[in-house]
């Protein structure tokens, strides 16, 4: 049944934008109110996250987060059959100098985001986007199947799609073989082992992240770059870049993390209707021999 309704939703994905946008609209009072899909997990999220807000202020962020739920389900349709001039119209890149000047020198970067606003373009396009060969690390889809498909659109354009627990000897081959890459990890989700990763506070929880980005970046010696995505108007996006150092080898341990963790908190402090709040992030409980870092907004490495 789950294959039959993905292949349906693929039919459904071939309509105009303008009218997956109005499908949403009439779908998205049905998720909110009828199906109620995940309220309690987000309702939760927000009140942990923001307990100085009022109840009526986090119900704006679910009621706001809702709606760009579905329009991140209509565009993630849209993008499976996007052509590469609607996925440049639809995600801009503001300054692509910050990266492509890495390529000019032969070096490649390691691109630190998370699930904000739309990164299914990102992954689409990052190889056409980019100077650089384009290599999104991720997680695979449990179902391999319908994973597989997926993976076959997401690479259409040259993209490279890896599972992160092969993203090593990715790294490897690559570097050995002095291809300039451009790694993109999205490294807000939840780790699988909780003994190998970097604990924090953030945003008023014990939080745990994934320490790859860093630990490969300082391993060969890579630039890392975190970028933030806008919203500028509903299907509109500007992607701006934010060099963190030239070379991680010479960073001190933790530092892009922190540095990282703290754009990220300023960020969902900011708009945080954006993120990914059905997401079951604070499923983890630390290990009392594992230690608490300190919160990177209380860190004197930002």
């Amino acid at each position: 049944m789950v294959r039959i309704a993905f292949f349906l939703l693929m039919a459904v994905a071939w309509l105009p934008l303008w009218l997956l946008y109005a499908v949403g609209d009439l779908l998205r009072p049905v998720v909110y109110h009828v199906v109620r899909y995940r309220r309690r997990v987000v309702e939760q999220n927000l009140r942990n996250a923001f307990p100085e807000k009022s109840a009526a202020e986090r119900r704006r962020i679910a009621r706001a987060y809702y709606r760009h739920m579905v329009d991140l389900l209509v565009e993630a349709l849209y993008n499976l059959r996007t052509t590469p001039a609607q996925i440049k119209r639809h995600y801009r890149l503001v300054n692509r100098e910050a990266v492509d000047r890495y390529y000019e020198q032969g070096q490649s970067v390691v691109l630190l985001s998370a699930h904000y606003n739309n990164w299914e373009y990102m992954v689409a396009g990052l190889n056409m986007l980019l100077l650089h060969h384009g290599v999104g690390v991720g997680k695979p889809l449990e179902d391999k199947k319908i994973g597989s498909y997926i993976t076959r659109r997401r690479i259409r354009y040259g993209t490279e799609v890896v599972d992160q627990t092969n993203v090593r000897q990715v790294m490897e081959y690559y570097h050995r073989h002095r291809v300039p890459c451009a790694y993109m990890m999205l490294s807000d989700q939840s780790p699988n082992d909780v003994h190998k990763c970097y604990w924090t506070e953030f945003l008023h929880q014990e939080t745990p992240f994934i320490y790859g980005g860093e630990y490969l970046a300082r391993k060969y010696g890579y630039p890392v770059i975190y970028y933030k995505v806008n919203k500028v108007r509903r299907g509109r996006y500007e992607v701006v870049f934010e060099p963190l150092c030239d070379n991680a080898a010479d960073q001190p341990q933790y530092r892009i993390e922190q540095q990282y963790i703290g754009r990220l908190e300023r960020l969902l402090r900011d708009k945080p209707e954006y993120w990914l709040w059905s997401h079951r992030r604070w499923k983890r409980v630390r290990p009392p021999e594992i230690p608490l870092h300190a919160p990177a907004a209380h860190s004197t490495n930002q």
